[in-house]
Formats: structure tokens, C-alpha cells, sequence
């Protein structure tokens, strides 16, 4: 429109050719940098640097110097409400991990120390969670029996503890968050619903009061070992499992309902062991079946430098369940975290997350912790109770460690029936029935990938789960690769805008022309089935023309738009499309190619193989060379068949 038939078109340009020590450095920072976060060193005195660096690197330098008494106040009250919260599930977590209990108050006071001084999350409240403990216990209680060998397997715990703190480390000081993007939503959601149907179950043992229990986690191995057993049941267990059981659940609904008493839920598991532990001492409990915790020996976290097994028989061990415990940690953790920030409008970094999950994990594991993340019911308890900065993970902190120095005589008579029942009403919690129902709606693949992760864990293992998991979501992300969407595109109707046929009915196929669009990169993965795709359409195309009565197919483009990029492979894919095009007496064209695509084009000469003058800036710029082009030959062919017949005819670009 507007366009004659004499004016040049605009060609396609070929960018400034780059050194390879730039262009290297240009991906490099592109795919490690892509937050840039060097920015704000620019034009800055060296002591500001300095300044600002260590605030990058260590973020409470940067929030602390604006607390205020305000944000004390409210800090205050949210660390206590989660304190009251990270004692009882500090020492189920542990029981969970068969660890002594004493290690999950250890490990509720000095990790959520460092993550206060290197996390970016003011809402993040740190500490264990059920599926790190259930993993531990699973993984390393199949080398190492926890009852025969305890110190052995707690040697392993601070071991695999390390490994993940290191490992978590290292992926955010090298900026390789997007390594756990590969555990995808889909994966996440079956993996935590099968993980906490297997600790439910686990708890059985505790709410029915068996002393033998089987160390496996599938479903079928849990309830043999529930069912065999009935005759060593005890009703006294049952009944007291019930009542807090019921009394946990009614205050998570209540406070669900009336959302100014969230403080009633968080103070229910508290409330539930004060409560078991007076009447287990009141009634003797321990006498008649009731199991308790026993002593907890007082003071504050010991050295366990010592206890790392670096010359262990297990030390592989140790490390294949770090890295895994480790990974799925950092993704749980990053996700709740960037989840809470969302509401309160303000972002954390990734990378940062991951090196304060890892400080916190290596630093524990030289200090009796076993591994810790942010679970999203404390982190949730923390948000309600009006949390301001991560100061709140400092006053937690210190109300455990009072615990530690004075307090913890008073849980020798706590019910382990109890701490069960905590468990199990937690990770009930954690079941996400809507968003199994969910993805079903969205996308049925990742439903089925929730569902495979979800059954591996259930009839599995956690480990089998996992694999499972992610296994499924890569075959996904190859397939995707390997297989990219092709559409054939068709004119909109008064318009110069080209889009899919299928999305768009009404569009309308341009005579004589196929346009296709290619919707991924090409890659040596995906080169052939996009040659043979575009036979298909070709030879598809030819028919329907044919059968139709319609004007046969003369030009083939290629809309170029969303190839980002091109290697070796592709470029000889181009090559073969180009001749066999060719011998079909048809011509190619290629619309949009990019930057990166136009390089490589450049480079290997096939700029000049398929003409410069077929490649074009829009879709609409190829189809109106090409319409003119076309009615030109007929013109001619018009003209030499009946001279007088033929008008002088301008055509425009569409």
C-alpha cells in the first residue's frame, strides 16, 4: 500500500561483525548476567564500591542501617509467633529425619542466623521442613540403619548437610539458579503431594505407638508394616494421636476462616505439646505405651567439625543425597519465597537465595544442624504475624536458644504421639488437591507429569519420584525442542497482518504462496523433522490446490520471526529446503530472520545461494514482492500471447 512497483525494497541486514572474544563475552553475559547486576558499580568511587558490594553480598548491611523501632515491634512479634512454631515441628522434623531430637532446635538457632545476614527475603522464616527430613532418612537410613549405627548415620547427616550447603553455594555464586528451573511447577506440585501422603503415613507409627517400624517409604511397605502389626497397637496412643490430631485441624480452619486469629494456628502446636507433655506427667503415661521424648540434654549448639565423614564408606552417599535434598530445597525455597514477595510487591534474587541457603547449610553443618530450607508454613506463620525485615528470624533465633539454655528439661514427658500428630497435620496442609485439578485444566501433559512424580513417590520412593519427575519434564523440554510447532499463515482480511490459518479461520491463504512459520530455534535436535515438515506442507499444499481447481503454488516463505538462532545444522537444513524447492520449480523466501540467524547466513554463503533480493523485513513485504513478481510473469506471458489484451497495470506491495 503505498509501495510502487519501481521502489527498492528495504533488504535484511547483516550486524557489524564482532570480534570472538566480544562475542563470547556478550553471551556470556547475556546467559550469566542477564539482571546486570554490575550496574550499580558504574561511576562510583572505589570506597563506594566497596560499600556497595558488601551490601550485594551481604543484605542485611544494606536494610539494617534504615531499622527502625517500628519495624522492631513488628519483627518482635512475628519472630515469637514463629518461634512458638519452630520448637514442636523442629523436634518432629527431627524425629522424622531419625536424628536425635535435640538437632532440630539446633538447627532452628543458628540457620536462621545467616540467613537473616545473607537472604533477600523479608518474609523467608527459616528452619526444616518435612520432605528435606523424610528425604534424609530415606536416603541415607537405606545404607545406614539410624537404631543400629546412630552415630554413623548422624555422621552422614552433617556430611550430606555440607554437601548441600556447598552445592547450594556454588550455584548461586556462579549464577546457575536456572539449573533448578529443570524441576518444573508440574513436577514440584505431584513430587510434594506424594511426599506428603508418605509422611502422613509415616506418622502412623507414632499415633499407633509401635516401637518397630519399616525404614521404607512406599505406600505398600507402610501399611504392611501398620497392618502386621495390630496386635502391638496401642488404644492409649490412638486416642491421644485423635484428640490433637482433631484439635490441630479445627484451629488451622478456624484460623482460616476468621484470618485476625492466625496466631491461634500458630500457637496450636505449642499449645498441643505443653498440653500432651502435662498430661503424660500427670498420668504417667510412659508407663502404659505412651511413648515420650526423653531427656534433651542443655546448651547451645556443639562444634560437629569433627563428625563430617569425609573418609567415610558412606561419604557417596552423604553426597548423591546432598545434592538431591540440596536441589529441591533451593526450589522449593526460592518459589515460596518469590511467592510472599509477590504480595508485598518488592523482589528477591534468586542467585542471592541460593547463596544464603547455602551459607546457612554449611555453617549448620558445622554446628549439629542437619539441612534447613524455608518452608512455606513458617514462612506463611512469619507473613500473617506482620513480619517487616528478616530481623524476625533473628528474634526466633533467640527465643530457641533460651530454649536450649533453660527450657528444654521441660519436654523430657512430651508425647512422641503428638509430635505426629503436628507432623501429619502439616503436611495435610501441604496436599494440593487444586492444583493437581488445575493443571488438568491448563495442560494436560503436565498434569501427567504431576501424576508420574506423584504415583513414583507413593509406590516408590521419594528417590524414584523425583527421578521420575524429572525425567518426564526433560523428555518434555527435548521434545519441544526436537519437534517445534510449523503453522501455515494467511492473510487477515483488510489488513497487511499475517497470522496462523488454524488460530484464525478467517484468515485467508495468499494465491500461489505458502508462508510458514517455524516457532523455535533450529537446531542439529530438531533439523530433520524440519525438513521433512516442510516437504509435508509443500507437497500437502500442492494438493489441495490441485484437487481445489485453484492457482498452482509458485513461492514458498519461511516466516523467520521466532528462530532466535541457527547452528551448522540448521544452516545445511536451509540448504536442502532450498533445493528441493528448487526442483519443484517453486522459489524460497525467508521473512524476518534475526540477528543471530543472519550471521550464520551470512558466514556459510547462503545469503548468496538463495538470492539477497528473496529475504524480506515482514511477512507482508515478501508476499507483495512476491504477488508482483507473479502477476508480472503472467503479464508477460499475456503479452506475448495477445499484445492487445494486456492494460498497463501497477502492483503495489501488499
Amino acid at each position: 500500500m503505498g509501495n510502487s512497483n519501481c521502489e527498492t525494497p528495504r533488504r535484511v541486514a547483516v550486524p557489524p561483525k564482532k570480534s570472538f572474544s566480544a562475542s563470547l563475552s556478550s553471551t556470556f553475559k547475556e546467559t550469566i548476567f542477564p539482571d546486570d547486576p554490575f550496574r550499580q558499580f558504574k561511576n562510583q568511587s572505589p570506597s563506594r564500591k566497596f560499600v556497595l558490594g558488601l551490601q550485594y553480598l551481604v543484605p542485611i548491611f544494606e536494610w539494617a542501617p534504615s531499622y527502625t523501632f517500628e519495624f522492631f515491634k513488628a519483627d518482635l512479634i512475628a519472630g515469637i509467633t514463629i518461634a512458638s512454631l519452630a520448637v514442636p515441628q523442629g523436634i518432629s522434623y527431627a524425629k522424622l529425619a531419625n536424628v536425635p531430637a535435640i538437632q532440630g532446635l539446633y538447627s532452628s538457632f543458628v540457620p536462621p542466623l545467616i540467613y537473616a545476614m545473607f537472604g533477600s527475603s523479608r518474609d523467608m522464616a527459616v528452619g526444616t521442613n518435612a520432605v528435606g527430613s523424610l528425604l534424609l532418612s530415606s536416603m541415607i537410613g537405606r545404607e545406614i540403619n539410624p537404631t543400629e549405627n546412630p552415630k554413623i548415620y548422624l555422621q552422614a547427616v552433617f556430611t550430606a548437610t555440607f554437601f548441600a550447603g556447598v552445592i547450594e553455594t556454588c550455584l548461586g555464586f556462579l549464577r546457575l539458579g536456572f539449573l533448578v528451573d529443570f524441576l518444573s511447577h508440574a513436577a514440584i506440585v505431584g513430587f510434594m503431594n506424594g511426599a506428603a501422603i508418605i509422611v502422613c503415613l509415616q506418622q502412623l507409627k507414632g499415633i499407633l505407638g509401635l516401637v518397630h517400624f519399616t525404614l521404607e517409604t512406599d505406600i505398600v511397605s507402610v501399611l504392611r508394616a501398620v497392618f502386621t502389626q495390630t496386635h502391638q497397637w496401642r488404644w492409649e496412643s490412638c486416642v491421644l494421636g485423635c484428640v490433637f490430631l482433631s484439635f490441630l485441624i479445627l484451629t488451622k480452619y478456624y484460623s482460616k476462616r476468621k484470618q485476625a486469629f492466625f496466631w491461634i494456628n500458630a500457637m496450636a502446636p505449642l499449645t498441643s505439646v505443653i498440653l500432651g507433655s502435662i498430661l503424660v506427667y500427670m498420668t504417667h503415661a510412659e508407663k502404659h505405651g505412651v511413648q515420650v521424648i526423653g531427656h534433651l540434654k542443655k546448651g547451645l549448639n556443639p562444634p560437629s567439625v569433627s563428625e563430617l565423614g569425609f573418609g567415610s564408606p558412606y561419604l557417596m552417599t552423604a553426597i548423591k543425597a546432598g545434592a538431591t535434598i540440596g536441589i529441591i530445597s533451593l526450589a522449593e525455597g526460592v518459589a515460596v519465597g518469590r511467592s510472599f514477595a509477590m504480595y508485598k510487591n518488592y523482589h528477591i534474587d534468586g542467585n542471592k537465595e541460593m547463596i544464603a541457603f547455602g551459607m546457612m547449610n554449611l555453617v549448620g553443618s558445622l554446628t549439629s544442624c542437619y539441612l534447613t530450607t524455608g518452608p512455606f508454613s513458617r514462612t506463611a506463620v512469619n507473613f500473617n504475624a506482620g513480619c517487616k525485615t528478616a530481623a524476625s528470624n533473628i528474634v526466633m533465633a533467640t527465643a530457641v536458644m533460651m530454649t536450649l539454655l533453660f527450657l528444654t528439661p521441660l519436654f523430657h514427658y512430651t508425647p512422641l504421639v503428638v509430635l505426629a500428630s503436628i507432623i501429619i497435620a502439616a503436611m495435610l496442609g501441604l496436599i494440593d488437591y487444586g492444583g493437581i485439578i488445575h493443571l488438568w485444566t491448563i495442560d494436560k501433559f503436565d498434569f501427567f507429569v504431576s501424576i508420574s512424580a506423584f504415583l513414583g513417590v507413593v509406590f516408590g520412593s521419594v528417590e524414584i519420584g523425583l527421578i521420575i519427575a524429572v525425567t518426564i519434564s526433560m523428555l518434555r523440554l527435548l521434545l519441544s525442542l526436537s519437534r517445534p510447532r510449523t503453522y501455515a499463515l494467511g492473510n487477515i482480511p483488510n489488513s497487511i497482518t499475517y497470522r496462523s490459518i488454524e488460530q484464525y479461520p478467517a484468515a485467508a491463504n495468499v494465491p500461489g504462496m505458502l508462508i510458514l512459520r517455524i516457532d523455535a530455534p533450529i537446531y542439529f535436535a530438531n533439523t530433520s523433522y524440519l525438513r521433512e515438515r516442510i516437504s509435508r506442507w509443500i507437497y500437502e499444499e500442492e494438493d489441495r490446490l490441485k484437487s481445489a481447481g485453484e492457482t498452482s503454488l509458485h513461492y514458498v516463505i519461511l516466516d523467520m520471526s521466532a528462530v532466535s538462532s541457527i547452528d551448522a545444522s540448521g544452516i545445511h537444513m536451509l540448504e536442502e529446503v532450498r533445493k528441493n524447492v528448487d526442483r519443484r520449480g517453486l522459489q524460497l523466501a525467508l521473512a524476518n530472520p534475526g540477528s543471530e540467524v543472519m550471521k550464520k547466513l551470512d558466514k556459510s554463503k547462503m545469503i548468496e545461494k538463495i538470492g539477497e533480493e528473496w529475504m524480506y523485513l515482514t511477512v507482508a513485504e515478501a508476499v507483495g514482492a512476491c504477488n508482483f513478481m507473479l502477476h508480472s510473469c503472467k503479464s508477460t506471458s499475456a503479452a506475448l500471447t495477445n499484445p492487445a489484451a494486456v492494460e498497463p497495470n501497477t502492483y503495489d506491495y501488499v
